[in-house]
């Protein structure tokens, strides 16, 4: 799960992690109205309009609508109109950034919808750093990254300069360690009281990315400013979701709106769907499984149209609810559905197809491949329904079928 920058340094703000003043809002006329307090309460003439939207690269993004609008801008303070003029200015910026659609290197070309923007105090930047911790899956352990090169995206520094990119793994019965943190000031090029407030800063955010059962919090850029503080300029925060259930106050922080449809409703039924860019959907018992699949069409030159998990105990209705997300997407020639029956018995994905055929129809070719508990009782459900379905002996023939089927 992913939040907003807003609510990241909500959320670090709260376990006294150093950010900027903001005031988040969702029209033009509370975008307007935070411009003045803000000023007040920072005492900087400066403040900075942001996009808000569950992606990286919004300063180097543009608007589809205006090209010339990149998605984050600053705005001064007019010398002769004062606080009016930043006023104005904020009006004109808002009003096109909300509800127009920005394109950053992570949306890909077809962008997402601005709804809300957030408003933040102008900092007095010396420095720009970059900072995250990151859950290493590999290790199972969290991992502290920093680089002295902040604001670029940290892909380019891995692949022009990695060297550049320093890393600690946490113990995760010791947490970061003191002379952990203070090696990673000390390579940021750190001193004086940039350096203490930057080994402070690590360490806890560090603590709150164990605290918060976080799987990445990237800080990019993390900032020193001119008198040595260090301050989270920007923050990008996701959850692992099996650990949710410890903190409804993240839970709450969820913005559906930013989320794809199909993904919410499979949620809801307790299913793991990811959409996907290609043409052939897939059905399937198991993660492993549904790896197994999706490499197999590509194997034979095909392209999966998502990632579906029924799990292992799923019911006809989650069946059907399935069945039905995956035809609903305007792109997907052909079904797959690859069922090992062991928990989830051959029977139940059958009918629960069945089912769902006889409420949406079957637009596109359908090739079933089972194997398993009540397999035999599975294939006559399928033989009986009198739908036109393509039997599989195996994975392979399942993945051959439905790509020539599909075209």
């Amino acid at each position: 799960m992913k939040i907003h920058e807003f609510q990241a340094k909500e959320l670090m703000q709260a376990r006294g992690i150093p950010v900027p003043l903001g005031i988040p809002v969702t029209s033009v006329a509370e975008a307007v109205a935070a411009v003045e307090p803000l000023i007040e309460r920072s005492g900087n003439p400066v403040v900075v309009l942001k996009s808000q939207i569950h992606a990286g690269g919004r300063g180097k993004g543009r608007f589809a609508e205006h090209p010339d609008l990149g998605g984050v801008n600053v705005v001064l303070e007019g010398k002769d109109g004062g606080v009016e003029a930043a006023k104005g200015r904020v009006r004109e910026l808002a009003a096109k950034m909300l509800g127009s659609t920005l394109v950053t290197v992570q949306t890909g070309p077809a962008g997402k919808k601005v709804n809300r923007l957030y408003l933040e105090q102008g900092i007095d930047i010396a420095r720009e750093l970059y900072l995250s911790v990151v859950l290493d899956r590999g290790a199972s352990r969290n991992v502290v990254m920093v680089s002295t090169e902040g604001g670029t995206e940290i892909e380019e520094v891995a692949a022009a300069t990695p060297e550049k990119i320093l890393r600690a793994e946490i113990d995760p019965g010791l947490g970061l360690l003191d002379f952990q943190a203070r090696e990673l000031a000390f390579g940021l090029g750190l001193d004086g009281a940039a350096y203490k407030n930057g080994v402070k800063f690590i360490t806890a955010l560090a603590a709150a990315a164990v605290e918060l059962d976080t799987d990445l919090i990237e800080i990019n850029p993390l900032v020193v400013t001119a008198d040595g503080g260090v301050m989270a300029l920007d923050a990008k925060m996701s959850f692992e979701a099996n650990a949710l259930y410890r903190h409804p106050d993240v839970q709450d922080m969820r913005d559906l709106s930013e989320e794809d449809a199909a993904e919410i409703e499979a949620s809801n039924y307790g299913l793991s769907f990811i959409k996907l860019d290609g043409t052939i959907g897939c059905m399937v018992n198991g993660a492993g499984l549904a790896m197994a699949t999706m490499d197999i069409i590509k194997y034979v030159g095909g392209e999966p149209a998502n990632f579906l998990d029924v799990g292992g105990g799923a019911e006809k209705e989650q069946v059907a609810a399935a069945f039905k997300i995956i035809t609903r997407d305007p792109n997907v020639r052909g079904i797959f559905v690859n069922i090992f029956g062991g928990i989830m018995k051959c029977d139940t994905i059958a009918q629960g197809i069945v089912d769902a055929v006889g409420e949406v129809g079957l637009q596109t070719p359908l090739v079933v491949r089972l194997e398993g508990t009540n397999i035999d009782l599975g294939k006559q459900i399928l033989d009986e329904s009198g739908l036109n379905i393509l039997s599989a002996a195996d994975m392979k023939d399942g993945a051959q079928k439905i790509l020539e089927a599909s075209r």
